[in-house]
């Protein structure tokens, strides 16, 4: 059996890619079910990662019918309220980086796997090597064994543990998030405000953000470097010189700010290669999150799914296929989204990123 432990985007995907090549998996997924909590804020998949995977997993037109190419719109501020750019999606636009629901997204993607193939309710705990595979524990008492073990299991993976002593470390930037929601109804003048894609308002300190989501609902979000415990309040109350507009955003939301702490694994990381076990996304290569988090997981999935159905009587073969070429494009990705997670920081950060897109 392949065990894959989490049914994110790319644990999802590589059950998918290989039961289309005929290879059985399981998906142990902590959630009691697919709509146990809310997914989050929309996903931009690109054509060379996210998309390619899909088409890889023969759900490309599912994808393109739930995408939104209007999500590709952007508009720029600084904290004055002064526009700085305007990018509006013409119609006929190529859809090369649209937006999808995060919960879209997993539905196509469980409506394409046959049933038990996700055991929801299992959390795993550990694994220990048996019998020429794993045998897996899980927080209720029960057990599995596989002779692939995949952690798909995010930034906190517990699988990580079996092949590398790294953790991810505090990036020293904090993320607020809150909620709008059937904004078009209950704050018109704010829905016009941010418009149909992303919104971005770059002060001396702090990015505020705002991101329209297919289900009516608007994300809002406040980035600013402090404490990792940081009181939600020292984001959200902006200094006097920030525009009434953005006050009113934050006013609006009808949540309270989570608290999300930005972590980070060290560019570059790699592993030995042990027999039986791998990692995918964030628990492979947690970088800033800058739209290559979802993509990048999907086009591991991708891969590691084509290596399992080039060499399935040999799995070590196909980790020895999978690991190298993942640790190489992974690492280079993560360096430019550091380079990116810097532009998009300090106090002339609306100018560098200004520029960029100029």
């Amino acid at each position: 059996m392949i065990a894959i432990i989490g049914g994110g985007p790319g644990g999802l995907t590589l059950a998918r890619i290989l039961h289309v090549h005929g290879i059985d998996s399981v998906v142990f997924e902590r959630d009691a079910s697919g709509d146990a909590r809310s997914q989050g804020s929309m996903l931009d998949l690109h054509t060379d990662t996210g998309q390619a995977a899909l088409q890889a997993a023969g759900l490309e037109r599912e994808f393109l019918a739930a995408a939104r190419g209007e999500g590709q719109d952007l508009r720029m501020l600084d904290h004055t309220g002064t526009m700085l750019l305007q990018e509006d999606t013409p119609d006929d636009a190529p859809m090369l980086r649209p937006e999808i629901d995060r919960a879209d997204l997993r539905d196509i993607l469980l409506a394409s796997l046959p049933a038990q193939t996700v055991r929801w309710g299992s959390a795993f705990t550990s694994a220990e090597a048996h019998e020429g595979g794993y045998l897996l524990h899980f927080a209720d008492g029960s057990t599995a064994t596989c002779e692939l073990l995949v952690g798909a299991d995010g930034a906190n993976s517990r699988v990580r543990p079996l092949l590398t002593d790294v953790e991810p470390t505090y990036s020293g930037k904090v993320v607020v998030q809150s909620s709008i929601h059937d904004a078009d109804r209950t704050q018109p003048e704010l829905a016009e405000m941010v418009g149909r894609g992303n919104y971005w308002a770059f002060g001396p300190d702090r990015m505020l953000g705002a991101q329209r989501n297919g289900n009516g609902v608007i994300q809002v979000s406040v980035s600013i470097h402090g404490r990792s415990d940081l009181d939600p309040a020292a984001a959200t109350d902006l200094p006097e010189e920030w525009a009434p507009q953005f006050r009113c955003l934050l006013a609006a939301c009808e949540e309270p700010f989570v608290v999300r702490p930005a972590y980070l694994l060290p560019i570059g990381l790699t592993w030995p290669r042990r027999s039986g076990v791998t990692l995918l996304g964030d628990a492979a290569h947690l970088m800033p999150s800058h739209g290559e988090g979802a993509n990048q997981a999907m086009r591991d999935a991708a891969e590691l799914a084509q290596a399992i159905a080039a060499h399935p009587d040999d799995l070590d073969a196909a980790l020895e296929q999978y690991e190298p070429a993942m640790f190489e494009r992974t690492a280079k990705v993560a360096e430019s989204s550091a380079e990116v997670a810097k532009m998009m920081s300090g106090p002339d950060a609306a100018q560098k990123v200004l520029a960029f897109f100029s």
